[in-house]
């Protein structure tokens, strides 16, 4: 069985300005595959390309073994699309907008009103079937522009930006139904600004920026190579804390961050570190009043790539300034994968 898709020096130009250069990645059938970055990174225009509407200015791409320039009208009988908007029509109801891409799919006429009800019924709208689209939530819009994507039972499916602005429920939703599509033997290329979406979701996940491949790994290597503990050793007075951190200035250096009450250290070997410190800080009288420890976050796969937070950053001020201090120093050494 071929990969379901497969990108090589993938580039793309526009006049002067370089949308694309030089990207590659493969993804394999059956699984979901995230393509994260920050807005105008090029995701889009990566996904444009592999759905056949735009051409890219050098290099190639192939899906399910079919040349996307050579024999476009082949690949888009085998892809289904969904873009960043709900591309469907407000006046139609949610049958109707079914009914109408199966005609424009060519599907036979007799199995059109069966398959749209099926999807209606598979997303969760059987009871809105009749009702218009300009009736709907964001969230049944959405699923039914997806349902819609679905009509031809593509064996590749492309989501662009899903879940952008849908409210919790409706991306928890989304998520099961996307897991579900893809348990059934379709392959996922999921682009998204949210990190814990393509962490939950995706099998593997490549960061674009400025047009370039900044990674491809799965979510666990990310994050252990660009990732960082966090280790917060918390006081009950800012003397205490300044004290501490103090002691520990001369062994962690540049790793280590003061904020008020609070010790943050950041490390990529958390037992080591507390074995080290924690004693120190005993035999001191320092001991902190509580101690939290978190895990490396795709949050800081995304500030070391790109140097931006993403979507679903942590809104805390002094979280986010020593995350961006990691990535920082992380992108001094580099910005790809050994």
């Amino acid at each position: 069985m071929p990969d379901a898709i497969v990108v090589k020096g993938l580039t793309k130009n526009y006049g002067d300005f370089v949308a694309l250069r030089d990207v590659s990645f493969t993804v394999e059938a059956g699984t979901i595959f995230g393509l994260l970055g920050p807005n105008g990174a090029g995701k889009t225009t990566v996904v444009r390309i592999l759905a056949t509407v735009l051409k890219p200015s050098g290099g190639g791409a192939a899906i399910l073994g079919t040349d996307v320039v050579r024999h476009p009208e082949r690949v888009r009988f085998d892809i289904g699309l969904a873009g960043q908007f709900a591309a469907v029509d407000e006046q139609l109801t949610g049958r109707e907008n079914l009914r109408l891409v199966g005609r424009l799919a060519q599907l036979r006429p007799k199995l059109i009103p069966a398959r749209a009800d099926e999807l209606l019924e598979r997303f969760g709208l059987s009871d809105a079937a009749n009702k218009p689209v300009k009736a709907y939530s964001g969230g049944m819009r959405r699923r039914l522009d997806i349902a819609s994507a679905l009509v031809q039972r593509p064996r590749v499916l492309f989501l662009d930006e899903p879940t952008t602005g849908l409210d919790l429920q409706s991306r928890g939703q989304l998520w099961s139904m996307i897991r579900e599509l893809v348990r059934g033997g379709t392959t996922v290329l999921l682009t998204t600004q949210y990190l814990e979406e393509a962490d939950q979701l995706a099998g593997r996940i490549a960061v674009i920026d400025n047009g370039q491949m900044m990674a491809n790994d799965t979510p666990a290597r990310l994050k252990a190579v660009f990732g960082s503990t966090i280790l917060e050793l918390g006081y009950l007075g800012a003397g205490a804390a300044s004290r501490a951190a103090a002691m520990l200035a001369a062994s962690q250096g540049d790793h280590l961050e003061l904020d008020r009450t609070t010790v943050r250290l950041r490390t990529q070997d958390s037992a080591q570190v507390l074995s080290e410190v924690l004693p120190r800080l005993e035999r001191a009288d320092l001991r902190p009043s509580h101690l939290l420890v978190r895990d490396p976050s795709m949050d800081d796969v995304f500030l070391a790539l790109t140097g931006k937070p993403g979507a679903d950053a942590q809104p805390a001020a002094d979280v986010v300034a020593g995350l961006r201090a990691a990535g920082n120093d992380r992108s001094a050494g580099g910005g790809s994968m050994p």
